[in-house]
């Protein structure tokens, strides 16, 4: 396999993610890019916080729970995109028996994760009055629990002589596995800091 044929997929997850939805006006733009910095600082990734929410300011304004929930839809995004990827390559020729086998493993960690983002994004949704702490402690348990599902992915090639795996199907998912799980620290960073 070519590695650069499968370096163009994760420069896809990279340009999907980065799109934007929604224009601040310049008035109230500021405040909300800064609010959206200032809440970026507490994750351990701060300048890729700002790169993938600052395009939602408008919509966020500075509403921490609406933060939460778009980096959240962000992740389920960026999990999506590496979901099509890893199938993909998956399907190639050339693989052997354990690398499509552990593609199949990472396609279904990555599905799990994403069902987990969504129940934390319906959890944040859910928030009202009294029930607040509540669904708060559900959004940050689904949320890590989604990180925790990539761990399967994650284990299955590392357990693995590299001999077994082409560096370049290794590299792929190494990379997928990176981005969604900043995607989700950010988002759980960003929850538990509400």
């Amino acid at each position: 396999m070519e590695g650069k044929t499968l370096i163009f997929p994760l420069l896809a997850i990279a340009l999907f993610i980065s799109q934007t939805e929604g224009v601040a006006t310049e008035s109230s733009g500021a405040a909300y890019k800064n609010f959206i910095k200032t809440k970026c600082n507490i994750t351990s990734h701060p300048s890729f916080c700002e790169k993938t929410l600052m395009p939602y300011a408008s919509s966020v304004k500075t509403n921490s729970m609406r933060l939460c929930e778009e980096a959240l839809k962000v992740a389920i995004k960026g999990a999506r995109s590496a979901s099509v990827i890893i199938s993909n390559l998956s399907k190639q020729k050339g693989l052997s028996q354990y690398e499509a086998k552990t593609t199949k493993v990472c396609i279904k960690s990555v599905k799990n994760s994403v069902h987990q983002f969504r129940k934390s994004v319906k959890a944040i949704g859910d928030m009202l009055g009294e029930q607040d702490e509540y669904e708060l402690f559900y959004a940050r348990s689904y949320a890590y629990s989604a990180l925790t599902k990539l761990g399967s992915c994650i284990d299955g090639f590392a357990d693995q002589p590299e001999r077994k795996i082409d560096p370049n199907v290794k590299k792929v998912i190494d990379r997928s596995m990176a981005v969604i799980s900043k995607l989700g620290n950010v988002a759980l960073s960003l929850i538990s800091h509400r």
